[in-house]
């Protein structure tokens, strides 16, 4: 018998696994414990037993049974509830980990795998030099995906190789401090803001970074397209059903990795999740730009996004003749001739992009009377059973309405109608070369949206009438000093689209060395034939050929945020009372209900109109509840609804970000907004 001063008359035996690399060492251990014992007791207590002289600082405890870490050493054990039968790992936090980057490039590092998944890709991004990491995060690749890489596997005769970026000594995996990530306003430039290659006096940055010039160069820039045949082999989100699928494999940011299943080695794919591009600046962001710009063309390519015909040759015109080759010949090429350095300035600060939240600018403008439009526009109503109707009238559009009138004259008696446009939804009907300037506005309603077309006569007026809905859809009016700035937006997108065969084009496509298939989706490779498609590509090429490198990417990212479906996330939902199935779409201010069968949309909510929503976790249903005495309530079937409840609160905690505020983020605040109470 042993007695109960040796041990204590309350002690048992708790089994622990280590995991370490020495074969000659048992794994396992049993240590005699009480309840009363904290978990940095343990630890001491385990070390003192195994006896092997390493450095144990990054070593925690994992409880397998109930998947969770024991970071808390001054907690015992009785306090965390780990009893006789609980099966302990003492294993390390930060373990290799693979991930695929927008630009299709594998990087393998060190990472957290006991933090939360927001915090561990903040220091993701401080090793990847990419700002303001809360616009990314983690995904699980599809299982559709997943099938067609094994499928691929299996098929290849030879094996399948991938050629990894190793980053295995990064200031984050020894345990020091990552990069700043370069977030001061006032250091030194670190990317030339023409050609995008690291400036000089960012060398001594890379020797603390496993981001040598030749790594960041692979992040930084983008290299010959992949060949039509791996094109055609990608995933193709065809219905809405299919694109939804894509968005059901969020990490939860709350959550470890581990405690989300994750392995030592797993890959997962490093995106950006919230389409609120805040602060892009080519000085700092060359990274950044460059993996947006990767983002935004494999979903054009793939399909994820629908663009017009016209749209998608702009898109090819980009990427074909400037971004693949500037960035073939950056580093050969000398970008430093200052007087264009100081054009490309300031035609960068008008393109960057900023948060609708965010404050642009701090000076109030001296404005008396909200500026209207008044002009003659074509009103185009579809009807079910005819052909549309197209009738002249007079447009008078001021705060957030448009009303309209027989003519002239009559604008100062009654409207014939008054269209409030706020929270409305506002879609392009663009072909430049045919001439048409349409707005497609669909207006929310009681029993779902009510659609309007105005025809405009030019590209000015077009600019400036859509400029106007465009902000009034989000309460705001032409006083607002987003206005101009959206009307010159809308103008370079129009400017690019003007393209003419000339004299300048080159008349034989086939001495241009280019497979124009790499740079179309598969709906127009199908539909032209190669010749055809290089030479349309050519004549779009000539409004942009004159673009120096970043500027041809922020043009191209631009565009896309143009596109009507941009920054629309798919969920398959059942809202409540509802027989059928309906698809929501996540945008960063607001929520669309879209039918399922037509894709059209049926009502629009904003994010601006919202009091509060919450999430009944026993049955998994989201409830919102808006202005106006308006509550939505819905349940989620293509994914976890903790991943729409964080979609929510996540744009929501973006939107408070400002340039005037220290550039810190408030962990605290995105886990109040996204976290839940499950």
């Amino acid at each position: 018998m042993i007695s109960s001063s040796e041990y204590g008359s309350h002690s048992w035996e708790l089994s622990v696994t280590v995991d370490h690399q020495y074969e000659e060492v048992e794994k396992k251990c049993s240590l005699q414990v009480t309840g009363d014992l904290h978990i940095g007791g343990l630890m001491l207590k385990l070390v003192e037993k195994i006896e092997i002289p390493q450095d144990w600082s990054d070593h925690a405890f994992w409880w397998e049974q109930k998947k969770c870490w024991l970071l808390k050493t001054h907690w015992t054990l009785d306090k965390y509830g780990v009893q006789a039968d609980a099966k302990l790992l003492f294993t390390t936090q930060h373990k290799m980990l693979r991930l695929r980057l927008p630009n299709m490039k594998t990087v393998r590092l060190k990472v957290s795998f006991s933090s939360v998944v927001f915090r561990a890709v903040s220091d993701i991004c401080k090793i990847l030099n990419i700002r303001r990491s809360e616009e990314l995060s983690l995904l699980k690749q599809s299982e559709d995906a997943l099938k067609k890489k094994k499928k691929k596997e299996k098929n290849s005769k030879e094996p399948v190789t991938e050629d990894i970026l190793n980053l295995c000594n990064s200031p984050v995996s020894s345990g020091l401090s990552g990069s700043p990530g370069l977030y001061s306003k006032t250091m030194t430039p670190t990317y030339d803001p023409i050609s995008g290659t690291p400036a000089s006096s960012t060398i001594t940055w890379f020797s603390d970074s496993p981001l040598t010039e030749q790594n960041c160069s692979i992040l930084a820039f983008s290299y010959p397209n992949c060949s039509p045949e791996t094109l055609a082999e990608m995933h193709q989100p065809r219905t809405l059903a299919d694109k939804a699928k894509l968005n059901a494999g969020w990490l939860d940011s709350s959550r470890s990795l581990m405690e989300q299943g994750i392995l030592e080695d797993d890959q997962l794919l490093l995106r950006f999740k919230y389409y609120t591009f805040f602060d892009l600046n080519p000085k700092y962001d060359a990274v950044r730009i460059n993996q947006i710009y990767e983002q935004a063309r494999w979903a054009i390519l793939s399909e994820e996004i629908d663009c017009t015909e016209e749209e998608m040759l702009i898109f090819a015109a980009l990427q074909a003749y400037h971004v693949s080759k500037l960035s073939l010949s950056s580093e050969t090429q000398d970008f430093s001739c200052k007087s264009e350095a100081d054009e490309v300035e300031a035609a960068l600060s008008n393109l960057e992009v900023t948060l609708e939240g965010g404050n642009t600018s701090t000076i109030l403008e001296d404005i008396t009377d909200i500026p209207k439009l008044a002009d003659n526009l074509r009103l185009v109503r579809p009807r079910k059973l005819s052909l549309k109707a197209i009738k002249p009238y007079w447009f008078v559009f001021k705060d957030t309405s448009v009303s309209y009138f027989k003519n002239e004259e009559s604008a100062q008696g009654e409207p014939i109608e008054k269209l409030n446009l706020k929270g409305c939804e506002v879609v392009p009907d663009v072909n430049v070369a045919a001439k048409k300037f349409g707005i497609k506005l669909l207006i929310p309603v009681a029993d779902g949206m009510n659609e309007v077309y105005l025809r405009c006569e030019n590209e000015n007026q077009y600019a400036q009438w859509m400029a106007a809905c465009v902000l009034a859809s989000k309460g705001k009016t032409m006083a607002d000093s987003s206005y101009q700035p959206e009307v010159q937006k809308i103008l370079s997108f129009l400017k690019m689209k003007n393209w003419t065969t000339s004299s300048q084009a080159v008349s034989d496509p086939e001495s241009i060395d280019m497979k124009p298939e790499c740079f179309v989706s598969l709906r127009y490779t199908k539909k032209y034939k190669p010749k055809q498609l290089a030479a349309r590509i050519l004549e779009a090429h000539q409004n942009v050929s004159q673009m120096p490198l970043v500027e041809a990417k922020l043009r191209f990212i631009q565009a896309w945020q143009s596109l009507p479906e941009f920054g629309l996330s798919y969920y398959i939902v059942r809202f409540k009372g509802s027989k059928k199935d309906d698809v929501l779409g996540v945008s960063y201010n607001r929520l669309i209900r879209i039918d399922i069968a037509t894709g059209d949309p049926i009502t629009t909510w904003r994010f601006s109109n919202m009091k509060q929503w919450n999430v009944n976790w026993e049955i998994r249903q989201v409830a919102i509840e808006f202005d106006q005495n308006v509550s939505i309530a819905f349940t989620c079937l293509s994914a976890d609804c903790k991943i729409i409840h964080e979609y929510i609160g996540g744009y929501i905690f973006l939107s408070t970000r400002s340039k005037d505020h220290n550039e810190t983020l408030d962990e605290e605040l995105f886990h109040k907004l996204t976290g839940g109470q499950e």
